[in-house]
């Protein structure tokens, strides 16, 4: 049995159109090659000992001819010849290719270097016959189509069938030229009718000249594929966030946008994300064009999960995940393919522009992501240097459940003229969540939570218990698992990634019935199937606590989340009950009859009647202020 080797290449000495001859050799196959029968199909088997394969190509000829010379006298190539030709750069069979190297990339097919990119599945393969597999497999084509390529003298990297690439170019030179219009139906209504509109969705806009909201996807008059892109993955009708934020980011103007958690800001900021990456051409390798920063590595996998659902079929758009916990040269590697959206942590980010493995002076929209969290201690210094690198003519979108004054105040001069939309009330836990407030001692905890895990009109797995560090959530995995014999998991950044991310999986396949976690699981990830969150212990501030309520109401769903309270949350006390009473909630007696709860109220009121006087420094004012503290006066 005969199969042929890799294809070579013999290089033509000068002009452009003369006939390039690709030959091949066999070479005695021991017939235990288990993918032998699959690539027969391909390349039919022959008795000789040798066969010629000649490709005959023409400049700008769309398709390629093969004639096989079957037994017709010709012998191989002289050695000379031989030593003329150099290795064609794409692989045709994976027996061709090496086995990886430690955190290198890995062939999705047969586990060899990963060295090109599959553009039709965005993926890494080893070599054409990988390629043929694994479109057959992703019902893609038959995968005959993957060794009808093209020379494209540019390393390899471009794998795409020659007829498809051409269609890939049509299409995407009218996608490219897509610019947002309002549609007629919305400059139709009158101004009255736009605010009743907003009044019913509570939905509240500042700024200048701001664009009127869409009410269905088809008012953005996006690309067809696009379109398709967007229903395929479950988006028939926009959410209110959506309905405003998407024109106004597609106009062009910078957003401070705050809405429920679970309301769908994702989407609002990629739409316009993916529109500006389409009409940007390519600046060739590590030179992306939209920038998306997030705090934790969960939300960073989960924004690009949703991102290539959104972009599947557009031609050349491919995304890079850069993020901390995961094997560095991977990620190197996926910034050689003419990548057009990076969502990325901060951390690792900067670790790769230092390296002068990615540029940012091409990027022309930056999304920050919980940009309370991301502009708090910790985080900041590192958005800043970031945002540092990209030029300083951008577009910006800030988006978050939860957005306090003093970091709307910080996060304003990060944007220029923005629009500021707020959805529903502004700060607020999700309405969609009926929150339960419990006095609970610290040693009555377990116990509480064991009685809450048996009861069978709260228990709905799987359930999410936040804990407030690492150890506690080991000790209380091990004590819920004991006592309950539930499926039990704790989830910290202590864990490896791989670990993680096995985990975050688990709960959305529904795998485990209770999962311990610190903050990693507080922000932005769509639990769709939790409909309980109970908080153990109870967060450090109330914008944390939003949001982990709100890990039990994703895409409008109802939940239930339980909080033990106690007087170690005694800071609190007043935000509590400024923040949860106006949702009808119950509040425990020992709550509003607590002393630390009296007297934060009456300093509250005291400091209304004094007036906000003297807490905004100015130019006329920082004189007084500095008197006023200056205790060497004293």
């Amino acid at each position: 049995m005969f199969m042929p080797r890799a294809l070579k290449v013999k290089r033509p000495a000068q002009g452009s159109g003369q006939t390039v001859k690709k030959k091949s050799k066999t070479e005695q196959d021991d017939g235990k090659d288990e993918d032998s029968s699959e690539t027969h199909a391909i390349f039919p088997q022959e008795d000789s000992k040798t066969q010629e394969r000649s490709v005959e190509e023409s400049s700008g000829s769309a398709g390629v001819t093969e004639s096989v010379g079957r037994e017709d006298g010709h012998k191989s190539s002289s050695s000379d010849e031989e030593e003329d030709e150099e290795e064609e750069p794409v692989k045709s069979f994976k027996k061709s290719q090496r086995w990886p190297e430690p955190g290198e990339p890995v062939c999705v097919m047969c586990g060899r270097y990963g060295e090109y990119i599959c553009d039709s599945t965005d993926n890494d393969v080893c070599s054409l016959e990988c390629k043929a597999k694994h479109l057959m497999q992703m019902g893609l084509g038959t995968g005959a189509d993957a060794f009808d390529r093209k020379d494209t003298g540019g390393g390899g990297r471009s794998l795409q069938p020659s007829q498809p690439a051409v269609d890939a170019g049509v299409r995407g030179r009218s996608e490219a030229q897509y610019s947002y219009r309002e549609d007629p139906f919305i400059s139709g209504l009158t101004n009255e009718q736009v605010q009743r509109i907003k009044q019913e969705l509570g939905i509240e806009t500042q700024g200048t000249e701001v664009q009127r909201l869409i009410v269905e996807f088809e008012h953005c008059g996006f690309p067809a594929t696009l379109n398709g892109n967007l229903k395929k993955a479950g988006y028939e009708a926009p959410t209110p966030v959506q309905m405003q934020m998407v024109p106004v980011g597609l106009s062009g103007r910078d957003v401070i946008a705050s809405a429920d958690t679970g309301s769908g800001k994702t989407v609002a900021f990629l739409l316009p994300v993916i529109v500006k990456a389409l009409q940007k051409p390519s600046h060739g390798e590590r030179n992306p064009v939209a920038l998306i920063l997030t705090p934790t590595r969960e939300l960073a996998i989960q924004i690009e999960r949703q991102c290539k659902e959104l972009v599947k079929c557009l031609p050349n758009m491919r995304t890079a995940l850069l993020v901390g916990g995961m094997p560095l040269p991977p990620q190197l590697h996926r910034l050689k393919s003419s990548i057009k959206i990076v969502i990325a942590t901060p951390g690792r980010l900067l670790e790769i522009v230092r390296q002068k493995a990615v540029q940012l002076d091409k990027v022309s929209i930056v999304v920050v992501d919980e940009v309370d969290t991301m502009l708090k201690m910790g985080f900041q210094q590192q958005v800043l240097e970031v945002l540092e690198q990209v030029p300083e003519e951008h577009q910006t979108l800030l988006a978050s459940a939860t957005i306090p004054t003093g970091t709307e105040e910080l996060a304003a001069r990060l944007v220029r003229d923005p629009v500021r939309i707020a959805i529903g009330v502004k700060n607020q836990p999700c309405t969609n969540v009926r929150q339960i407030l419990l006095w609970v001692e610290e040693p009555s905890k377990k116990k509480k939570l064991f009685e809450i895990l048996n009861d069978s009109k709260l228990y709905h797995p799987p359930v999410v218990v936040f804990v407030d560090c690492k150890l506690g959530a080991d000790l209380l995995c091990e004590a819920v698992a004991k006592v309950t014999g539930l499926n039990t998991v704790a989830i910290h950044s202590d864990k490896s990634q791989w670990e993680r991310n096995r985990i975050l999986r688990g709960l959305l396949d529904g795998d485990f019935e209770v999962v311990i976690s610190t903050g990693v699981l507080g922000r932005g990830l769509d639990l769709v199937n939790v409909r309980l969150v109970v908080n153990f212990d109870m967060s450090n501030t109330m914008d944390e606590y939003v949001h982990q309520v709100g890990r039990a109401g994703r895409l409008g769903h109802r939940g239930t989340a339980i909080t033990f309270l106690n007087n170690n949350n005694k800071r609190l006390f007043l935000e509590v009950v400024n923040r949860v009473k106006p949702t009808g909630s119950i509040l425990p007696p020992q709550l509003l009859n607590s002393p630390h709860l009296h007297e934060q109220q009456r300093r509250e009121r005291q400091k209304t009647k004094q007036g906000p006087e003297g807490t905004l420094v100015t130019k006329n004012n920082i004189i007084d202020i500095i008197r006023k503290h200056d205790r060497r006066k004293k």
